[in-house]
């Protein structure tokens, strides 16, 4: 199976007619590569924002409040190219409505078969708690697409191990991981994030970024990051734990990934975090002891 994972650059659509004319042209170029799957990137709805007046545009409560107009016209766009292109859509996040003016940061995945699946954001950044407009979802999921199961971590939640691992420990094999990152140093914690769940769960996973800069935009204002597709760091995958990576220029980084090939090789296994997991809930290691020098 092939999954391509976007290097998004932001753009400033005129209309939906425009930003749905490009959603085909880049998801079309990932299904030319091969992918069965294709990630994009958090937060892409917020591109949508561009379509309103500046002074829309460039507040959040009122771009997130516009763009809510669009959510029909979104479902059917991805749906319909999932199943035009005979590939799963996993369409980055849309800021959705619950209510009162609150928003859930919401990962649509959608199947070349028409299903539609989601899974919503459980850890706020602190930009996102700042808003005072974003709320956390109250589900963990894993999906059984094509024969194998598959989490989704959005952003932030790439860096805490627990919920990945309640995943791992469902059955999921590959973490998709739609980001969205305005320094290195995010760009950096998402990165390590990444290589970490994949050598703690010994699972792919496969990071999608926004690119380039928005500057009418109070969330998509600059982008940094790699969209890179990762594996364990051990006998038979490369030893950075980098599977594909976008070079400079191009959109998308496309990886092969051979499910039946990865579970073989745990027996040859250098390490086996994975399977170690239980070992830390050993009596001895639930408190440290506090020793004292001199």
């Amino acid at each position: 199976m092939k999954i391509a994972v976007a290097r998004y650059e932001i753009g400033a659509p005129a209309d939906f007619d425009a930003f749905a004319l490009r959603q085909r042209q880049v998801l079309a170029e990932a299904a030319a590569a091969g992918a069965r799957i294709a990630v994009l990137p958090e937060y892409l709805s917020l591109e949508l924002a561009a379509t309103f007046e500046p002074s829309v545009a460039g507040d959040l409560p009122a771009s997130l409040a516009a763009i809510q107009r669009y959510r029909q016209a979104w479902l059917e766009l991805f749906a319909g190219l999932a199943r035009a292109l005979d590939m799963h859509v996993v369409a980055g996040t849309f800021l959705l409505d619950t209510g009162a003016g609150r928003y859930r940061n919401r990962c649509d995945w959608f199947t070349p078969q028409g299903a539609h699946l989601w899974q919503d954001k459980l850890q706020l950044t602190g930009f996102e708690k700042a808003t005072g407009l974003i709320e956390v979802g109250d589900a963990l999921k894993v999906f059984e697409v094509d024969g194998i199961r598959a989490g989704v971590a959005i952003c932030y939640d790439s860096e805490f191990p627990l919920p990945v691992r309640a995943q791992c420990e469902a059955g999921a094999r590959l973490l998709v991981v739609p980001s969205c990152t305005d320094t290195e140093a995010g760009a950096t914690r998402v990165h390590v994030g990444c290589l970490a769940r994949a050598l703690e769960n010994r699972l792919f996973v496969a990071k999608a970024v926004t690119a380039g800069q928005a500057g009418w935009s109070p969330a998509l204002d600059v982008n940094t990051g790699q969209a890179m597709v990762y594996a364990p760091m051990d006998r038979g995958f490369p030893a950075d734990g980098v599977l594909a990576q976008a070079a400079e220029g191009q959109a998308w980084a496309v990886a092969e990934l051979d499910f039946d090939a990865f579970e073989a090789s745990r027996a040859q296994a250098q390490v086996a975090n994975d399977r170690d997991w239980p070992g830390q809930w050993q009596p001895a290691l639930q408190r440290a002891v506090v020793v004292t020098c001199g």
